[in-house]
């Protein structure tokens, strides 16, 4: 049962195959089984899931569920969960027990999923390989000596093992995508503003964005049925109307024309992915689709922009984390000032620490117009590219990543190489469209995702065709030796 697609699930549930209580007990033991070699879970909550599956049981029989009452799912630790430790991987708040639940928990919780737990991540979701976090590094299930990528790599890890049949994340240059392909699992990043922020603690106001991570696309749609929407809490959160993403997913894809730019297959791509990325382009081809080469010239400069923008507004958000109001704080402080500058230099992290002085650089007098303002317009050039492109095409195929998962301190002291394995992901943040990852093989036992990306509140169709693909495809029921 732990193998089952949340369509699935719905249905063993439906016929009464197993009970909510039964499932979230299978799920929890294997969180308990198996997160002392993974690391994915910071918190277990095995009570309150119980709890919530046994009100779900009795709701099925009595007729007042949903389709997903009484599923498990993980949530990312960077969403608010009312009454439950919410630490964002960081020391500063290993301590926060959330008063409120974020909009997403609310809108999941309102829809009868059972939350398994929290699951770990980059420290303030700064990383792209899950070793900034305060609790320990996640570990990927095909192979524990590599990383499962980052920000989002616990609840990658923890789905790719099959310890719950799906969970949230947040993507602010790929961290939902990239985690996705290094585990072997779908990834959905929403179109900037499609689903709610609030109660997602922040990272980059401009770019932070959560969404699914499931097996298939399918699931990716049903889970998108639920969290995305307006919400009034949240000044970024399009007032647009809410669509089903089920109904399109079985829609044929012929004629469909795929743009494949030329700047994600040059000389940074392994030889192996782009032989790869090809042969699921072809599969996509012999659907129906029309594949055209195109053109995206300013993807150079969209590493450099990112890392400008992200720690500009990550300096601004970390700002509130003084010490005096909520998070760590240091012990006996001898006067204000040192109150501030231990509680920060204890509570962050290194990359943390790197990314607020860069930001508070950037943003400084007499060199914001030189950087910040710069990057700002370089990232509107970036957008610009795209809206040209999306006059020609419906959608843009590529590789998500450069390479498979790495060796675990294989980047960690490198942090210039390791913001260059984001350079396929940061643009759709930088422009805010959203973007999907799927499994389409493997090098070495190593899992290679194919990302497609979409113009604005176009993820249905991204979803149809992923969905399509996984019809004459089974990378996406691949699962790791050991957890089966």
């Amino acid at each position: 049962m732990h193998q089952s697609t949340l369509t699935e699930l719905s249905s063993a549930l439906e016929l009464k195959k197993i009970s909510s209580e039964e499932l979230t007990r299978m799920y929890i033991e294997r969180c308990k089984k198996h997160n002392n070699s993974l690391n994915c879970f910071i918190t277990i909550s095995e009570e309150s899931a119980i709890h919530k599956a046994k009100i779900a049981d009795k709701k099925r029989a009595s007729g007042d569920c949903t389709p997903l009452t009484g599923i498990p799912i993980a949530q990312k630790d960077i969403f608010c969960v009312n009454e439950i430790k919410t630490t964002c991987g960081s020391k500063m708040l290993s301590n926060f027990i959330a008063p409120y639940d974020a909009t997403l928990v609310k809108r999941m919780d309102e829809n009868g999923f059972i939350m398994l737990g929290k699951t770990n991540m980059d420290e303030f979701a700064m990383g792209s390989s899950n070793e900034t976090s305060f609790f320990g590094p996640v570990k990927n299930p095909w192979n524990v000596s590599c990383v499962p990528g980052g920000s989002s790599g616990g609840s990658a890890s923890a789905v790719a093992a099959r310890l719950c049949p799906a969970a949230t994340g947040t993507d602010t240059g790929g961290s939902i995508r990239q985690p996705a392909s290094f585990c072997g699992i779908t990834g959905l990043k929403p179109t900037y503003g499609r689903v709610s922020r609030y109660g997602m603690i922040a990272f980059a106001s401009s770019l932070d964005q959560g969404g699914p991570m499931t097996q298939t696309a399918e699931d990716a749609a049903l889970i998108m049925n639920v969290i995305s929407g307006f919400d009034k809490h949240d000044s970024t959160s399009v007032d647009k109307k809410i669509e089903d993403y089920t109904k399109s997913l079985n829609n044929s894809i012929k004629g469909l024309k795929i743009g494949l730019p030329k700047q994600y297959f040059e000389e940074n791509l392994n030889s192996e992915v782009a032989d790869i990325t090809e042969a699921s382009i072809k599969e996509l081809e012999k659907l129906g689709a029309k594949c055209i080469d195109v053109d995206l010239p300013n993807t150079e400069l969209s590493i450099p922009a990112y890392y400008v923008v992200a720690p500009a507004e990550c300096s601004s958000n970390l700002s509130r984390y003084d010490g005096v109001r909520f998070g760590h704080r240091c012990d006996n402080p001898k006067d204000l000032i040192d109150l501030y500058s231990r509680s920060r230099q204890e509570g962050f992290g290194k990359e943390v620490k790197r990314r607020i002085m860069i930001g508070t650089y950037v943003l400084s007098a007499g060199y914001y117009d030189a950087y910040y303002l710069k990057a700002q317009k370089v990232r509107q050039i970036i957008s610009d590219d795209f809206k040209k492109v999306f006059k020609n095409v419906d959608i843009l195929a590529s590789p998500t990543t450069t390479g498979t998962a790495f060796q675990l301190n294989e980047k960690l002291n490198d942090p210039i190489s390791m913001y260059l394995s984001d350079i396929y992901t940061v643009s759709a943040n930088l422009a805010g469209l959203p973007a999907i990852s799927i499994p389409s093989g493997f090098i070495d036992a190593l899992p290679v995702g194919m990302q497609l990306i979409g113009n604005y509140f176009q993820e249905s169709l991204l979803m149809n065709v992923a969905h399509q693909y996984q019809k004459v495809t089974d990378w996406h029921q691949k699962i790791p030796s050991g957890y089966q």
